[in-house]
């Protein structure tokens, strides 16, 4: 076990259930803070990194105090010093980073994180008053920052509404990519190219076409996570230990479920079953399965922008990517689909994520998940991941493609895909044919029917007209209403 030292002249001495140990003077966390950085030093990420977790918590405990307070189970002055402390940290989270150091990854069931946040409230409180940090005779962390609520209720609380907040972020990045999808689908709207399935010619389409599928692909799942995240609003507040409400007066639970509501401005409501909700973790598997697909959907986008821009001599080369950096220490003149790479790797990150949650969350026995810790890491570590990939993919990828429409347009006409338009007239035995002479003899469809006689050249003008080529049918163009925005 590793050991914090620190020097004993610039410390004050906390007690807790193993004895006495030496907290830094300064420090507004106590010695359950202190047993977990010696406990578990894992990571190196810290859970004041995590911004919203910290004011989810804050937010938490204020509700809390203020719904004791209600049944008259604490003093008025204790209830006011805590409520001012828990502003602080809701209003400059950021602020505060330094007063949660212990690791993201630990044991316990979160127990450190509540205990971190029930030392470092009790502490701030304690000053606001006019009185020395430690001083838990006044203020005491358990008995009143943390009266009528466990760890079992706060974290999970905290977690839900944390993953709430997180989410506004990663909806709104989403809707940016979005808009730049749009545009380009606007600007290559009459860019014909052919479409291919299994990798091999298929019909026409424009790349207009191809980029608006991009925007509705994404588009899908802003709905479908707004809608997942609304399960995050059940909250198990005032369950307390197991969800049987031990040492919380009659009416407790909605009572600090409603102020927690007012303080947030979320619309939560109380577990139908608090022992259910208690250990049940069945919302992170669904919202982590969210974020999955979208990873799959983004990486789906990446790896057709590589295609599509693979060459440029000998690939495809039907678009060009911005062009951010040498590609090779050896070879010269190569760039490189850096930004669509990346992405796919976040892309592996959250799968892997989800496999994780998925284990955590099964790994809770009778009325109790250890586990969330990790639930919470890898949830914030998703969304955190996406949002900024997404911005990357958006402001140094995706909005300065261009189209190399020359090339769209050639490849298309010595297209054997294109014969498929002549199904209707020419029947589907002589097209096989005709596609068949095409490969063999290294001609255009058109060569071959003209020279066979099947068609003239005015009637293959009108079949291979544009508007032929593409068959728009039931894509419905955007408006601005159409883009979803954060509320």
């Amino acid at each position: 076990m590793s050991t914090v030292h620190i020097d004993i002249e610039k410390t004050r001495t906390e007690h807790d259930l193993l004895g006495a140990k030496q907290v830094l003077a300064e420090s507004y966390y106590g010695i359950h803070t202190v047993r977990a950085l010696e406990n578990f030093q894992i990571s190196g990420q810290t859970i004041g990194q995590n911004h919203h977790f910290i004011r989810a918590l804050a937010q938490v405990k204020k509700a809390s105090t203020l719904a004791n307070l209600n049944f008259d189970l604490i003093d008025p002055e204790k209830c006011t010093a805590i409520q001012k402390a828990c502003d602080v940290l809701i209003t400059h989270p950021e602020q505060w980073i330094s007063s949660f150091p212990s690791d993201v990854y630990q044991g316990g069931a979160g127990t450190s994180i509540n205990m971190n946040c029930n030392e470092v409230i009790a502490n701030m409180s304690l000053e606001m008053m006019g009185h020395e940090k430690g001083r838990y005779d006044i203020i005491h962390p358990n008995d009143h920052v943390n009266k009528s609520q466990s760890t079992n209720d706060v974290y999970p609380t905290a977690l839900r509404l944390a993953s709430y907040y997180a989410l506004d972020a990663l909806i709104e990045q989403m809707n940016q990519l979005i808009s730049s999808l749009i545009i380009k689908s606007s600007e290559f709207n009459y860019v014909l190219k052919m479409g291919r399935t299994q990798l091999q010619d298929a019909v026409p389409m424009t790349l207009g076409q191809e980029f608006h599928a991009f925007a509705t692909l994404l588009k899908e799942d802003v709905r479908l996570i707004k809608k997942m995240r609304t399960l995050l609003l059940e909250i198990n507040l005032g369950a307390t230990a197991i969800g049987t409400g031990v040492n919380t007066p009659k009416g407790y639970a909605p009572i600090a479920s409603q102020f927690l509501s007012d303080i947030s401005g979320l619309k939560l409501i109380g577990a139908e079953d608090y022992v259910e909700a208690t250990s049940d973790c069945g919302v992170f598997i669904i919202l982590s399965s969210a974020l999955k697909r979208l990873a799959v959907k983004l990486s789906k986008i990446c790896n057709d922008l590589r295609l599509l821009s693979s060459g440029p001599r000998t690939g495809l080369a039907e678009i060009r990517l911005p062009e951010l950096q040498a590609g090779s220490s050896i070879m010269p003149a190569k760039i490189n689909p850096v930004i669509p790479e990346v992405v796919n790797q976040i892309a592996f990150k959250v799968i892997g994520n989800d496999l994780t949650i998925t284990f955590a969350a099964e790994a809770g026995q009778l009325q109790l998940n250890v586990m969330e810790p990790v639930i919470a890491v890898s949830l914030n570590e998703s969304v955190s991941l996406l949002i900024n990939a997404i911005k990357t993919l958006d402001e140094k990828c995706i909005q300065g493609i261009t189209a190399n429409e020359k090339t769209c347009f050639d490849q298309v006409m010595r297209s054997v895909g294109i014969i498929t338009l002549l199904d209707p007239i020419l029947g589907h035995a002589k097209c096989d044919e005709i596609g068949k002479q095409c490969i063999a003899e290294n001609k255009t469809i058109q060569e071959v029917v003209l020279e066979q006689g099947l068609l003239t050249q005015e009637k293959l003008d009108n079949i291979f007209c544009f508007e032929n080529m593409i068959s728009e049918i039931a894509v419905q163009p955007y408006d601005d209403a159409v883009i979803e925005r954060v509320s």
